[in-house]
């Protein structure tokens, strides 16, 4: 019995993988020409690769502490040792000890006391079932900070919060959202943490290896299993199986066929709105859900020289491109690397340089934050905001109305027969977002197949 799975990215290989445990036949399409999603990584020197895509994991992360474990691969902590720096504007440039903003800490506590509030009156396992969720779900995050942020260093840091933890412009999600993903992902302090949080770790030599592995063990096992640059345009379900279409390289037009049981559809909602599904089930998206705005870029040097002055690597700017940055070199040595995070409408803007516009822009920002380094040696930028078979990254952004209009429906299999499963982080109610949620859609949507057909 054969299974599609749409997407080659972490959901879509853990689920593949579960079922070919399971004993299905799997034929995993992606449209790239490799296989990882949201995961990519850079080579920045001679076997020392730094992830250009998601990669950062805590203790909570147990689905992908099992999987690194199954896979024999190891984690390195997020190095945080030295003195930050904060580029904030007037008394808010500084360099301190921690991560705390040199700004108004009663102020900055009463923000994240209104939000930790709001957080934890979130349904978990209905976010639109949230008391109050109309209003909520309707209220952009801009607005609620309009509303209820008075001094102006709240105001100042909020939208660097969004942007650091989800990639958005507050204006671009709803505030139903903004609490859920914080409570979905472990609560404000977990997830905004490196030691004992959500950052604490890094994959050893990139997070990229786990879809490269898992691929590489599914053709191992079932040859031809992995089929790359073959986008899926249309899916019929028949009734008695699903006929699956895809198109090769820029071709519109289908040039194969699949006839399989089940499919699992596992890429982020606005790309699957673009396959032509019969019947059509409940829209995976809306004209309010945005594309998470994050540009990665690394600033390579010969070793890590900002600790040779006390320095972290980490920093928080208010005016850009690069909102934060963080050090994360290669535990193995061999380089220094600095990334940078240019998020939300920052990332828009900078996307539409020139790449000659978005080195300098990036490199005399470095310079200014950090004047002890030299110049870098090498520079290296990831665009998902306009990669076409990502739509954005970390996670597609809800905006206002969308729980209320698609998350009831964003994990329930369609189609007359249910054969049309779906996976992918952002249907995943526990980790929304991040590598963690993938992973516990991937198996999930597996487990529905298993359930159905055995």
């Amino acid at each position: 019995m054969t299974v599609v799975v749409v997407g080659a990215g972490l959901s879509g290989l853990v689920a593949a993988t579960r079922l070919a445990d399971a004993g299905f036949d799997v034929m995993v399409m992606e449209a790239r020409n490799r296989v990882g999603g949201r995961t990519h990584g850079i080579e920045v020197a001679p076997e020392r690769w730094v992830d250009a895509g998601a990669a950062y994991l805590g203790e909570r992360h147990t689905g992908l502490v099992d999987l690194l474990a199954e896979l024999g691969l190891k984690t390195t902590p997020t190095d945080m040792d030295g003195a930050s720096r904060f580029l904030l504007g007037g008394d808010g440039d500084q360099t301190r000890d921690g991560r705390f903003p040199p700004l108004n800490a009663v102020a900055l506590g009463e923000m994240f006391d209104l939000l930790d509030e709001l957080t934890r009156q979130v349904d978990p396992a209905a976010p639109w079932l949230t008391p109050d969720a109309e209003r909520l779900d309707r209220l952009t995050a801009a607005e609620w900070a309009a509303e209820h942020l008075t001094h102006p260093d709240a105001r100042l840091f909020f939208p660097l919060f969004l942007g650091e933890m989800m990639a958005a412009a507050p204006a671009d999600v709803s505030m139903l959202h903004v609490a859920f993903y914080l409570r979905s992902g472990g609560g404000i302090s977990y997830l905004n943490a490196f030691a004992g949080g959500a950052q604490e770790s890094r994959v050893a030599g990139g997070a990229h290896q786990i879809c490269e592995q898992l691929a590489a063990d599914l053709v191992a096992r079932q040859p031809g299993s992995v089929r790359l640059g073959e986008p899926v345009v249309a899916i019929e379900d028949t009734g008695a199986g699903v006929l699956v279409r895809t198109s090769y390289e820029t071709s519109s037009i289908a040039t194969g066929s699949y006839d399989a049981a089940a499919v699992i559809i596992a890429v982020p909602p606005p790309l699957a709105d673009r396959i032509e599904i019969t019947p059509r089930p409940a829209p995976r998206a809306t004209a309010a859900t945005g594309r998470g705005s994050a540009v990665k870029l690394h600033l390579v040097y010969p070793e890590p020289l900002w600790r040779d002055a006390g320095l972290s690597g980490w920093s928080v700017n208010a005016g850009g491109p690069l909102l934060s940055t963080v050090d994360d070199s290669p535990a193995e040595g061999g380089a220094g690397v600095l990334t940078g995070f240019v998020t939300g409408r920052e990332a828009r803007a900078y996307g539409a340089l020139s790449y000659d516009e978005q080195r300098a822009a990036a490199v005399d920002q470095a310079s200014r934050v950090f004047p002890e380094l030299p110049a870098p040696l090498d520079f290296h930028l990831t665009d998902w905001v306009n990669q076409d078979y990502s739509r954005g990254c970390y996670a597609a952004l809800f905006g206002p109305g969308d729980w209320l209009a698609l998350g009831p429906t964003l994990a329930t299999p369609a189609g007359p027969s249910g054969r049309i499963h779906w996976a992918g982080t952002e249907t995943s109610l526990e980790f929304f977002g991040l590598m963690e949620g993938a992973i516990r859609s991937g198996q999930r949507a597996a487990d529905e197949v298993t359930e159905q057909h055995h």
